[in-house]
């Protein structure tokens, strides 16, 4: 049975930043018809939990957050699924913190502030490689 994310039909995201008005912004702005919000988290200890219930395929996943920041939370969630897919939302201009991301397991990275349109071309992109 091929339980990979490029074969199923509607995927589950999971969206985990400590500002309110990113995760509300994430919601309301992806349109990929295929993905449906499952959940929010406003810190990574949160993101754990939420991810062990709610199982999702993509995670949006900020790197700055209080209680567990988002390097060591996407760490947590490749352990417990390597085939999930994460895209780190930061304001954080700083490559190196991005590039240990990518190398701790994220699949991509977009820069805040950014547009409707980057939030849906960075979601595209990681689904079309998945």
């Amino acid at each position: 049975m091929d339980t990979s994310v490029r074969s199923k039909g509607t995927l589950k995201l999971m969206i985990v930043d400590d500002s309110n008005i990113i995760r509300r912004r994430i919601e309301r702005s992806q349109q990929i018809a295929r993905l449906e919000v499952v959940g929010a988290a406003s810190n990574g200890r949160a993101a754990v939990e939420m991810f062990r219930r709610t199982q999702p395929d993509v995670v949006t996943m900020d790197l700055t957050m209080p209680e567990m920041d988002g390097i060591e939370c996407v760490e947590e969630l490749i352990a417990i699924n390597s085939e999930v897919l994460i895209l780190v939302v930061s304001a954080l201009a700083d490559k190196a913190t991005a590039v240990e991301a990518i190398e701790k397991g994220a699949n991509g990275f977009l820069c805040k502030p950014f547009t409707d349109r980057q939030l849906n071309d960075a979601l595209e992109e990681l689904l079309s490689e998945a």
